[in-house]
């Protein structure tokens, strides 16, 4: 808890002129006292106001002290506040058998010696502090221990889906060897091989994009930059995923404007970004689908968008996407679903190089756009 956050006092007493004395004798920066002259309206602050403390006056008309305190102590609200009665009669052990079974801490008796109260007063200000931070740090804990599950959660997801990925290109290696050694297959061994560099290279992939994510987050990736032109990086790009295109027959654009625009980039990067998202866009595009990449001068940024007409992205999924291991639920039944490190590995590349990364999506179904922003080199 803030240490300059003020804490609530509770005055109550029918006579004005001794909340005037009580309120004088407790005012300081930290402190704010809130005063009744009637338990009904002491009632009624406690209700809208978290009180460390309620000095109640025994003897007031309509309902006295100790009634006041019963009700507070039957109150969920209430029933944890402190209370101490302020006397001027007697404090008999019977009137003090009532007052601590109705919930009291302490008696004060009038007049009141300013220096005793000061100094009770300033244990209990203490004692709510010390009670509120332990509350704020319990729940910071229990927001740590949350997010500890939900990485379990999702470490436990990314090594049942990474086994998944694994297993299917090495039964395919296994089943191509095995087709190889057969003598009567001979004539396709060609066929098979090629199949079994497409799945190396699938493989390979993986590999690299696992290993890329683990050194971009330990600060183990060193950009090699220099000035590029914008549309070489766009032109890699496109051909490092053309074969994710030209399979289910998408149909891809790319809109640029003619004059050229400089960046001072990590080539290979900057193309495995836009690679990324291509693929990505293809991946999550139904076939025959369509899928366009746009580049736009905003100031002193450049603007690639790769926007698709596929399957969408839920509104309440959208800050997640950028997230390591985040899949979304109505993507994981295709079989490409991938390990969910594809775009957690652009949006860190991004950001190496100084840009942005954001995405917008209308929904299940209705297609995604991702802008990434760069800064341009003016030369």
């Amino acid at each position: 808890m803030d240490a300059r956050k003020p804490v609530y006092f509770l005055l109550v007493d029918d006579l004005p002129a001794n909340l005037l004395a009580l309120e004088a004798l407790l005012r300081r920066d930290d402190l704010v006292l809130l005063k009744a002259s009637s338990g009904e309206e002491a009632l009624e602050l406690l209700l809208r106001h978290d009180v460390a403390l309620a000095l109640l006056d025994v003897q007031m008309p309509d309902m006295d002290g100790f009634e006041l305190a019963e009700l507070m102590r039957g109150n969920e609200r209430t029933c944890h506040v402190p209370i101490i009665f302020v006397t001027a009669g007697s404090t008999d052990s019977q009137r003090r058998f009532r007052g601590y079974e109705a919930g009291a801490v302490d008696f004060i008796q009038k007049p009141i010696e300013p220096d005793i109260l000061r100094s009770k007063a300033d244990v209990f200000s203490d004692l709510y502090r010390q009670r509120q931070q332990i509350a704020a740090q319990r729940d910071e804990i229990a927001v740590a221990a949350e997010a500890l599950r939900e990485n379990d959660r999702q470490k436990d997801q990314f090594l049942a889906v990474l086994a998944h990925e694994l297993r299917n290109p090495v039964a395919a290696l296994l089943s191509g060897l095995d087709l190889l050694r057969r003598p009567s297959l001979a004539h396709r061994a060609d066929e098979v091989k090629g199949q079994m560099e497409r799945t190396l290279f699938h493989l390979s992939r993986l590999v690299e994009d696992l290993l890329d994510v683990s050194r971009v987050s330990k600060g183990k990736v060193s950009l090699r930059q220099e000035r590029i032109e914008l549309s070489e990086l766009v032109r890699s790009a496109v051909e490092a995923s053309q074969h994710n295109m030209d399979a289910p027959q998408h149909t891809l654009t790319v809109t640029a404007p003619s004059e050229p625009i400089w960046l001072m980039v990590d080539h290979t990067r900057v193309a495995q970004i836009l690679s990324n998202l291509l693929n990505n866009a293809a991946k999550y595009t139904p076939a025959g689908g369509r899928i366009d990449l746009t580049v736009a001068l905003v100031g002193g940024e450049v603007e690639i968008c790769v926007s698709d007409n596929g399957m969408g992205i839920p509104l309440e999924m959208q800050p997640h996407v950028f997230e390591i291991f985040t899949q979304i639920e109505h993507h994981r039944g295709r079989d490409q679903g991938g390990l969910g490190i594809g775009l957690a590995l652009v949006k860190q590349l991004v950001a190496l190089h100084g840009g942005t990364i954001s995405v917008a999506s209308d929904g299940p179904g209705t297609g995604s756009a991702f802008t990434v922003r760069l800064p341009v080199d003016m030369g």
